[in-house]
């Protein structure tokens, strides 16, 4: 097995934990949560989504999925274009609502892409820094794990609400 195996093996674990948390529940259900200081399905899926764009962008240079295949407009949310949910309040989590087509949508089609630029990677592409602003500097492969961790920990706290909100 190659790096690049385990990171769309990992990346694949993913998808499989995303479609369960969304799939079969309204755009009410979505957008509920336990309390209101809490995220809900909605925000946690989209977050995960958008902040897996942004750094899978900026590490292949291409525009965002975001923005270049219209999902900025289809979700039509009042937040700046490059927001991705990083520091959100209590209020501007409220603001992020969607439909589970809507948000399996824009989260396959970004997927798809990671997966298409992690078959890309030779080991030595997993060695490149690509953030000075740390210390020690940030690598490829460092940066695509900390975007596994950050997906698995939210698309968790998702499963978590679901388990909740079935539990009503």
């Amino acid at each position: 097995m190659t790096s690049s195996d385990l990171l769309e093996d990992a990346f694949q674990r993913v998808r499989d934990s995303v479609h369960p948390a969304v799939s079969g529940l309204s755009a009410e259900d979505l957008a509920y949560r336990p309390d209101s200081e809490s995220n809900s399905i909605a925000w946690l899926v989209w977050h995960l989504t958008r902040i897996q764009d942004d750094h899978i962008s900026g590490l292949d240079g291409n525009e965002q999925v975001w923005t270049a295949n219209g999902w900025v407009d289809r979700f039509a949310l009042p937040l700046e274009v490059s927001d991705t949910g990083y520091g959100h309040d209590s209020e501007t989590v409220a603001v992020v609502i969607a439909d589970a087509p809507l948000l399996l949508g824009y989260f396959e089609e970004v997927h798809e892409r990671t997966l298409a630029f992690v078959r890309s990677l030779v080991e030595d592409d997993l060695h490149r820094v690509v953030d000075t602003n740390w210390n020690p500097p940030v690598t490829m492969g460092v940066r695509l794990v900390s975007v596994i961790t950050d997906d698995l920990q939210h698309v968790g706290q998702a499963a978590y609400v679901r388990g909740i909100l079935q539990r009503r």
